[in-house]
């Protein structure tokens, strides 16, 4: 397993990071399968491993909690806040209020003393960054917190939490984490640059596009029962843009099965499972620190640990920009969150200041 710098911090942190969407009621609810997968990750050198307090609704900080209780010292523990997680107007979001209380939920179900990054899931556009900055600062200088990083930011966002942190002279993000695959390149464009401008780190999750990279998804069949297009109608109870996602007939979808076909023949003639092309590929990104690994199963998680050394050549590399061009998105949803300044009424003055 590759080791490398997250930022300019001083840590390393492996190539592949594994992270734990599929822990607990979302994707795997057996905790004795998912706690090997941890164990198992941790034998093959990885050493970060990335959750969130809304995942399963805690439960995988839990299971991550329990499964690495006599090996705290051989991994770094990343987590995240920002998404509901409870009824009330605050139990939500980037205030200092919530802040302090999701870090100590966050620690008690973790089983742990401290987090070794901490991460903003989300901007949240009705708080200011300086006070989801001076939060975070107190909790690095408590101890409770030993970074702070922030996840799917735009690189406007970016710039500015780095010149809040610069006036203030707090802590700052010492990376991102933003989605990025061959079929979705939009941070190439500017989150990216921006991170080595700032020498941030970057972890990219959903290097697999969701499973489309994985061979999960075919055309003109269903998809399987327990993929997340399978349980789409699940995605579409929660809002956002998953359902846009993985709504396997729509135009945006069924370009990448066109491209996916070609991927596929180029994994080929390259000797690789397409899953090692996908990985290896986001790696090969100067920005890019580490990508997110999210098995369901420990039998994913071998396949995936054994191409953990693929490269890739300039030719391939080259091949894949010819199919899905540098800075593309095939489906704007795969940049997962909106942006609420590009909604209808942020864009249009209200109906009575138009002029006549």
């Amino acid at each position: 397993m590759e080791f490398r710098l997250l930022g300019d911090t001083g840590v390393r942190v492996s190539a592949y990071a594994l992270g734990s969407v599929m822990f607990g009621a979302w994707g795997n609810d057996d905790e004795r399968e998912c706690s090997a997968i941890v164990n198992r990750a941790l034998d093959g050198g990885i050493n970060l491993i990335d959750t969130a307090d809304a995942y399963s609704d805690g439960q995988a900080e839990q299971i991550i909690g329990r499964a690495i209780r006599s090996r705290r010292d051989e991994v770094l523990v990343a987590t995240k806040f920002h998404a509901p997680m409870g009824p009330g107007p605050n139990e939500r979001g980037n205030s200092r209020l919530w802040i302090m209380r999701a870090v100590e939920s966050s620690l008690r179900r973790l089983g742990t003393d401290h987090i070794d990054l901490y991460q903003v899931h989300q901007p949240d556009t009705n708080v200011p960054l300086a006070e989801t900055l001076g939060a975070l600062d107190a909790l690095v200088t408590q101890g409770k917190v030993r970074y702070i990083g922030c996840s799917n930011f735009q690189a406007w966002q970016l710039v500015e939490a780095q010149a809040v942190s610069r006036e203030r002279t707090s802590a700052r993000f010492v990376c991102e984490q933003p989605p990025y695959s061959i079929l979705a390149r939009g941070v190439e464009r500017d989150v990216l640059p921006v991170a080595q401008r700032y020498h941030m780190g970057a972890i990219v999750w959903s290097p697999l596009a969701g499973g489309w990279l994985a061979g999960r998804y075919q055309r003109g069949e269903a998809p399987p029962a327990d993929t997340r297009a399978g349980r789409i109608e699940e995605y579409q109870s929660r809002g956002g843009r998953m359902h846009e996602r993985y709504q396997l007939a729509s135009d945006a979808n069924i370009a990448k099965f066109d491209v996916v076909t070609e991927l596929a023949k180029l994994a080929d003639a390259a000797g690789l499972p397409m899953v090692d092309l996908a990985l290896a590929f986001t790696l090969a990104h100067p920005a890019v620190t580490s990508c997110l690994i999210g098995p369901r199963t420990p039998g994913q998680l071998e396949s995936i640990l054994a191409g953990a050394d693929t490269r890739l050549d300039e030719v391939t590399l080259d091949a894949i920009d010819e199919l899905v061009p540098p800075g593309s998105v095939l489906n704007p949803a795969d940049s997962e969150f909106d942006q609420p300044w590009r909604s209808t009424s942020a864009r249009r003055r209200p109906s009575h200041s138009r002029s006549s």
